[in-house]
């Protein structure tokens, strides 16, 4: 009886000293929240842009910088553009692709020594965006964006040169069909002119024929009257001559 007694008042010694310790470890450590506030509040108001509107050109450069990797977006912020201007100059690049669609236009390069490639979209031969990466499934994926954003892009400059080059075709053409109206203008007057010259000639021509008729009628007339009269004179010439 003693025996268990002792194994009881030793259990319930090392509970309460179990659970002393528990409590020493479970007090609420100092209070650094005022500390950190500030800090923290100096990290927001620092992230804050200075009373600056956020441009269209600053919303897309952020929402097309959401589809880069933190790799990708590290390199375009130090310069992808000037570097790969840079590496043109040489002749190290390899062009893979390029897709032209009016003015704008997409490439992937390959620079091996380094196995990366360069992905460029770009109108008139001036860089837009280009990315870098050495994954090549990802440069091929980000070419077929750019080239489809360069078709998007050029629908409207594609449009408007064919409309332009219509309109020029149609000036063109009434040009054509207004010159060939004034030619046949033209060559209606002249033969309205020459018609009625001839008419006119025909006219003069008639009125000669029936004068000289006219006067073929008289002239036969009066032969006629001089031939009596020739006959008459000459009964009167041999009138009691003998008759042969």
């Amino acid at each position: 009886m003693d025996y268990k007694w002792r194994v009881r008042r030793t259990a319930l010694a090392v509970l309460v000293l179990i659970g002393g310790i528990g409590t020493g470890c479970a007090q609420t450590p100092p209070d650094n929240s005022a500390a950190a506030a500030p800090a923290a509040q100096t990290t927001a108001v620092t992230a804050v842009p200075n009373d600056q509107a956020v441009t269209p050109a600053q919303a897309l450069a952020a929402s097309q910088s959401a589809a880069l990797t933190p790799e990708e977006a590290t390199q375009n912020a130090a310069g992808n553009v000037a570097e790969l201007q840079q590496m043109l100059r040489g002749t190290e690049l390899s062009e893979l692709r390029t897709t032209y669609n009016g003015s704008y236009g997409a490439s992937l390069l390959f620079y091996g020594k380094e196995m990366t490639y360069y992905v460029s979209l770009f109108q008139n031969k001036t860089f837009w965006r280009v990315i870098k990466t050495s994954d090549e499934t990802r440069a091929e994926a980000i070419y077929r964006d750019f080239a489809q954003k360069s078709a998007q892009l050029a629908e409207v400059e594609i449009r408007r040169t064919r409309l332009e080059a219509q309109k020029a075709f149609t000036n063109r053409m009434i040009a054509l069909t207004q010159e060939h109206a004034n030619r046949l203008q033209a060559d209606l007057a002249i033969a309205r002119e020459q018609q009625a010259l001839v008419a006119d000639q025909q006219k003069q021509g008639r009125d000669q024929a029936n004068a000289l008729q006219a006067q073929k009628t008289a002239a036969q007339a009066q032969l006629r009257t001089v031939q009596r009269q020739v006959r008459e004179l000459q009964q009167q010439v041999e009138g009691g001559l003998p008759i042969r």
